[in-house]
């Protein structure tokens, strides 16, 4: 038995940027930033960001597009999954990307989460990986409270 599973809590980098698949099929991406506090080795407290490529298929897709834009704080789970391409000298590169299974935005109207945010549009449907394989389903995440958020 194996398991691929990712929690992210963070905010976007950039608007999605949405196209379709020659099957219709949706597909979303952007960047997402988590913030990670720490103590140096002089007792000094860091900060340290970690970006993250989300990828979000199905309808999905068409709700990230709709409702999250630069700065939206989100809950999101997923899955990482490897991509390998060659750079511009031939070199095998590769490189990991966040498929997101399911969102909620978090956070009021004035924290990046739209007017929708805590509404109808908080993007509980789990999307199964692969081009043309959207399934529709149920699945209510976490409640989650600011207090609960570590930046």
């Amino acid at each position: 038995m194996s398991v691929n599973k990712v929690i992210l809590v963070g905010r976007l980098g950039r608007d999605p940027e949405t196209r379709y698949t020659g099957g219709g099929q949706a597909v979303a991406n952007f960047s997402m930033a988590t913030d990670e506090s720490y103590k140096d080795k002089n007792g000094e407290r860091q900060k340290r960001t970690e970006w993250h490529k989300i990828v979000v298929w199905g309808k999905q897709a068409e709700i990230a597009q709709q409702y999250l834009k630069k700065g939206s704080l989100i809950f999101l789970e997923g899955r990482i999954q490897s991509r390998e391409w060659q750079d511009k000298e031939g070199q095998k590169r590769t490189s990991f990307e966040i498929v997101c299974q399911n969102f909620r935005m978090l956070g009021g109207r004035g924290d990046g989460g739209g007017a929708g945010a805590r509404g109808g549009a908080e993007a509980e449907s789990q999307v199964a990986h692969g081009e043309d394989n959207f399934a529709p389903g149920g699945g209510g995440g976490p409640e989650i409270s600011d207090e609960d958020i570590p930046f």
